[in-house]
């Protein structure tokens, strides 16, 4: 059974909630990653943030991202998967919620050990798999 863990990029750099906007992007810029985990004490993930939540929700919305933290754009509670989950299991929550990126947590202790991206599927999967989620993922919502 391959599993998320197997998949999975490890050493995922959190931003922490009270660092600014400008300094998330800093990090993605250095990176070369479109997304960060949001984390608060001992590695819990709060959320995530993307590029283009900096963009839309601070920048489009005129606010200023040197003064704008990660926590304040966190909303929710973000998807997640375990570390020990089944890859299929993995796909069937990311196509269901049309998502790209996927955290991936320890149990019990909810700490990120990793994250899971297009591109770590692309790598992982055989190719027919990999289509199947690239077409479940970007469809078309009707």
């Amino acid at each position: 059974m391959t599993t998320a863990k197997d998949i999975m990029h490890s050493g995922a750099e959190c931003v922490r909630e009270h660092e600014t906007l400008a300094e998330a992007a800093r990090i993605m810029k250095e990176r070369d990653v479109g997304a960060l985990p949001i984390c608060g004490e001992n590695q819990k993930l709060l959320g995530i943030i993307t590029d283009r939540d900096i963009v839309l929700r601070c920048v489009a919305d005129g606010l200023d991202p040197a003064r704008t933290t990660a926590g304040q754009l966190a909303l929710g509670r973000p998807l997640v998967v375990e570390a020990d989950e089944d890859v299929e299991q993995v796909l069937q929550v990311m196509e269901e919620h049309r998502i790209r990126r996927l955290p991936v947590i320890n149990h019990p202790e909810h700490k990120l050990v990793g994250m899971i991206s297009e591109a770590d599927i692309a790598r992982g999967l055989p190719q027919e798999r990999v289509a199947e989620f690239v077409s479940a993922v970007c469809a078309e919502r009707t």
